[in-house]
């Protein structure tokens, strides 16, 4: 192993440790001053310049509090469930791509293994709120992991598209597939199923039922205090800027950019990737907090309703409409599939442009599709409100 084999080595190894949590002590802030914006306020203006260090002084008086641990709880899993919130999200960054060479491990299964270990979350609040031994908390646990194990399937179903469309696991292959043509621009209705199931999954609004103060007391969390209590929001935090990073590297074309090699293996070019990476998942980074800090909470019928009446079945259409486009398209010769292309070999680039086109005509099918069978529906539901309305009335 060379020297600068092994500095890349130690470099991934760093990243993939330590930058989620470093990562989180500026997004506290950010999203605290974006929030009073939006809502018109000033937000943390007072330790450091513009506040800046307001997260270091909250975490200090995390770390000074008093770690209590209520009597008769299940002392392994209460300890442990706040850990385990963490590292489902630290997990998730050693399968992320950032650059031409900058991962920690390029395992060819990369999104089944992030499926996996995003999942752990889930467990966590589950552990959490099972181990409290408070009423309260079991209530919010079982309301939190019936949102989350809900949300999973529209996300799985809108990840298959990516695979599909670069025919591998790898999240790496996945960007190499992206040289030409985003994904975004093949498969726009599962880039949106992804972003609104990746915004239920982390519990943001308008989505927070996992939080929900003033119906739960303070949810599976209740009994937790201290920096127990605030692993959990950390975890939260991080969890929101990874889906940024997951959506640049599924939709986006992750770290290819301009100037951007694959195959140069210069610093430059991981620089650069690094730089596009998030550049691409602060977009859907700041989308998040504007729907976050703008939308009322939703009611837990009205969720699951969406979730199990819209985003599943549109879900399922559009993953059956993809894969028979995508096999039209082999038989009858309007293009292939990014994933059948040597990306890093191929001197002459293959035209997508036609497969393209043809994918982008499906989903605006089934965007149409989807438009006029809900349209029709609320509808039906309207006129039937009214005419209750009138037969009360009479």
């Amino acid at each position: 192993m060379t020297l600068v084999e092994f500095l890349l080595l130690a470099l991934r190894v760093a990243i993939v440790a330590v930058a989620p949590l470093l990562i989180v002590i500026f997004l506290i802030w950010f999203e605290r001053r974006f929030a009073a914006r939006v809502q018109d306020r000033l937000g943390p203006n007072r330790v450091g310049p513009n506040g800046l260090f307001q997260t270091f002084a909250d975490a200090i008086k995390l770390v000074l509090k008093e770690d209590i641990t209520p009597a008769g709880t299940d002392k392994v899993a209460y300890n442990l469930s706040p850990i385990i919130a963490v590292m489902a999200v630290v997990l998730i960054w050693a399968a992320l791509p950032l650059s031409p060479r900058l991962i920690g491990v390029n395992v060819e299964i990369g999104v089944l293994y992030i499926v996996a270990v995003a999942s752990l979350g889930t467990l966590a609040i589950m552990m959490a709120g099972w181990s409290s031994n408070n009423k309260y908390a079991l209530l919010g646990a079982f309301r939190s992991v019936a949102q989350l194990v809900s949300y999973e399937v529209p996300l799985v179903m809108s990840l298959l598209i990516p695979v599909m469309l670069a025919s591998s696991l790898g999240m790496q292959n996945l960007v190499l597939a992206q040289q030409q043509v985003w994904f975004v621009f093949m498969a726009p209705v599962a880039a949106f199923i992804f972003f609104i199931s990746s915004q239920a999954e982390t519990g943001r609004g308008p989505f927070d039922l996992i939080e929900a103060e003033s119906e739960l007391v303070a949810g599976f969390n209740i009994e937790y205090s201290g920096m127990k209590f605030g692993l959990f929001f950390a975890g939260e935090f991080a969890h929101v800027f990874t889906n940024g990073i997951l959506m640049a590297n599924l939709f986006l074309g992750g770290w290819w950019g301009l100037g951007v090699s694959a195959t140069d293996g210069s610093i430059l070019s991981d620089l650069l990737g690094v730089f596009y990476v998030v550049l691409k998942a602060m977009v859907f980074y700041l989308f998040s907090l504007l729907l976050r800090n703008s939308m009322p909470r939703v009611r837990i019928d009205q969720m699951m309703n969406f979730n199990w009446k819209f985003l599943v079945p549109v879900s399922i259409v559009n993953l059956l409409v993809t894969a028979f486009l995508l096999k039209l398209a082999q038989l009858g010769g309007f293009g292939i599939a990014p994933g059948q292309i040597d990306l890093l070999t191929n001197a002459n680039p293959i035209n997508l442009l036609p497969v393209t086109l043809l994918l982008l005509g499906g989903n605006v099918v089934v965007i149409l599709g989807t438009l006029a069978v809900f349209g029709r529906q609320t509808r039906t539901e309207r006129l039937a409100t009214e005419r209750a309305a009138v037969a009360v009335g009479d």
